[in-house]
């Protein structure tokens, strides 16, 4: 009997603490990408994300992102860009890990990234290494602080054609800090994705977003328009 309490007093205790850090929750992330070429060896990178605790309502963050790309030839690409991040972490206290615990609604952040990406084909398989390092700016208006951090990520992709039109994309991103604890969060994805047009796809998958001592599950429905600029440019 003793044992039996002690376990039900368990799931109720992780039961309680999933409801209150929000890993009981499905959230979903909206996002939108685009690389409009504007040169023979340039393009532009355009980015947009609308994140979510629920399932398109419970707002928890805004992502804007552009860069510069430089194609070094078809199958590797250097970026340097800039984006602009506006978080409200307080529906869920767990959101708060990596923003030094502080409850606030008000967390800003200026971040200047420098990219490389490098493209090879295994058979039918399309692989995609991505390395980024990132510096982070970030003011919590509410609190008056301001930090500098700095980060570096790592993604292996690969995408699976199906038909000229129906692919698979999978991926896993690792977050490394240069500071404090190196770890910082790994994501896992897995997703469908339709080719509308040659220049326009959209994807509909699944994220499984780690962090040190919690766990994320995110709807993501993406679309991915790359329109040739270049006529604009002449």
């Amino acid at each position: 009997m003793r044992r039996l309490l002690l376990t039900i007093f368990t799931l109720i205790s992780i039961t309680a603490q999933a409801q209150v850090n929000g890993e009981d929750k499905l959230g979903s992330w909206h996002m939108y990408f685009g690389t409009n070429q504007i040169a023979e060896k340039w393009s532009i990178h355009t980015e947009a994300q609308l994140r979510y605790f629920e399932q398109a309502k419970n707002f928890n963050q805004l992502l804007l992102r552009t860069g510069l790309n430089y194609h070094i030839d078809d199958n590797a690409i250097a970026t340097a860009g800039y984006a602009y991040i506006k978080t409200d972490p307080t529906s869920f206290e767990a959101a708060l890990i990596d923003l030094g615990g502080q409850a606030s609604d008000n967390i800003s952040e200026n971040r200047i990234f420098e990219q490389f990406i490098l493209k090879n084909k295994v058979w039918e398989l399309l692989f995609e290494h991505r390395y980024r390092l990132e510096q982070r700016f970030i003011t919590d208006s509410d609190l008056n602080t301001k930090s500098t951090q700095h980060r570096a990520r790592y993604r292996l992709q690969m995408t699976v054609p199906l038909t000229d039109i129906f692919f698979l994309n999978f991926y896993d991103e690792i977050f490394i800090n240069l500071q404090n604890e190196a770890f910082d969060q790994n994501r896992l994805y897995a997703a469908v994705g339709l080719n509308v047009t040659n220049n326009l796809s959209v994807q509909a998958g699944y994220l499984k977003n780690h962090f040190r001592t919690v766990n994320y599950d995110r709807l993501q429905v993406a679309v991915f328009y790359n329109p040739d600029l270049r006529k604009l440019f002449k």
